[in-house]
């Protein structure tokens, strides 16, 4: 029965995926071939004189009709279908408000790169791709550092890890390797989803463990050390470092593909880079390229977690307590077991749990 739940739940979010991609290359089509996106030019035109204002205006209205687009979906994907399948934790008021404060925390971070987007692409217009590359790197690592600090505790509540036993075994592992952390602490994952989950986050002085409460709840102490163990695996074999590097080169390499298609467009088009008549057809060349590459960083990622897999299994303290811990995420994230060999190629992050646990 849980077997079958699982299969439909994933069913599910996968078929909302798709659609939400549909929906990103439908919404991009339309606004360049119906001449929307040229109407909504024309008035913030009329609007303001300073460019830059005419650019946020243009932005403004093009994030008010994605979001009313998007909203039926992802009010399903969710909120609806987490409750559906019992998985979600909040009422339809806190799920509102969680939404508010991600879109709020959106605008501010995603308003500095499109202003930094929009200078550079004005004052380079054949170049710019290499200098907000420069940026989005230098943008990438700060925020990197401060999200623990600054944002994440804008949706949870962080304290101290409270298990002392759990602490000190595993600010001993972290000794042990030579990792540097600033703290352990639990947070409450439980007031939005029962789902389970623990991370490294930040880098350098704000580099810490968080630990879901949910993990505490349903984990005994062994295998939460297991999964501890498998993220020290991933600092063991350098993966953030070598996946800033990848994803660098990746965007690197999108970016200077994006310019010479918009190149080309504008070309056709008899239009120039900031023009915001022209922007939508760099935001559909952006999403095309995703859909491209997106395999390809999964394919490495999924190359990453078999190595800190192994690490786990192979540094745990009980023999069993990985695989258990892998079982029960499974159970608890109602995480489909056997996904289509083509789906788990295309979308999945992470190992599918058969084949995680048949590696080790």
């Amino acid at each position: 029965m849980t077997l079958n739940r699982a299969k439909q739940y994933n069913r599910l979010k996968l078929i909302c995926s798709l659609g939400g991609i549909a929906l990103d290359i439908t919404f991009w089509l339309v606004i360049i071939l119906s001449g929307l996106g040229e109407f909504l030019a024309e008035i913030c035109y009329n609007t303001f004189e300073p460019l830059l204002l005419q650019f946020y205006l243009f932005v403004f209205l093009l994030g008010i009709l994605s979001f009313l687009v998007h909203f039926p979906l992802n009010f399903y994907s969710s909120y609806v279908l987490e409750h559906q399948f019992l998985l979600s934790a909040q009422s339809f008021w806190r799920w509102l408000w969680e939404k508010i404060k991600g879109i709020l925390v959106g605008i501010i971070l995603g308003g500095i790169v499109l202003t930094v987007f929009f200078v550079v692409l004005q004052k380079y217009p054949t170049s710019w791709w290499f200098f907000v590359w420069l940026f989005l790197i230098i943008f990438t690592v700060i925020l990197s550092r401060i999200a623990p600090l600054l944002i994440f505790p804008l949706f949870y509540k962080f304290k101290p890890l409270e298990n002392q036993s759990l602490k000190d075994r595993i600010q001993a592992f972290a000794a042990k390797w030579n990792l540097k952390i600033s703290g352990t602490y639990q947070f409450n994952l439980s007031k939005n989803t029962k789902k389970a989950n623990a991370a490294f986050t930040g880098i350098g002085k704000s580099k810490r463990i968080i630990l879901g409460d949910t993990l505490l709840t349903h984990f005994d102490e062994d295998e939460i050390m297991s999964v501890f163990v498998h993220e020290v695996g991933h600092y063991h074999h350098k993966h953030l470092m070598k996946g800033i590097i990848l994803n660098s080169m990746i965007t690197l390499a999108g970016l200077w593909l994006a310019a010479k298609v918009y190149a080309y467009i504008l070309q056709l088009k008899d239009l120039i880079p900031s023009y915001l008549e022209a922007l939508p057809y760099l935001a559909l060349i952006f999403i095309l390229y995703g859909l491209v590459t997106g395999p390809l960083g999964n394919f490495i990622s999924r190359k990453y977690e078999f190595q800190a897999d192994q690490f786990a299994a192979s540094h745990s303290e009980r023999a069993d307590s990985f695989k258990n811990s892998l079982k029960k995420l499974a159970e608890l994230n109602l995480a489909d077991k056997t996904p289509h060999p083509i789906i788990e190629f295309l979308f999945y992050s992470h190992p599918s749990i058969q084949h995680r646990l048949e590696k080790l």
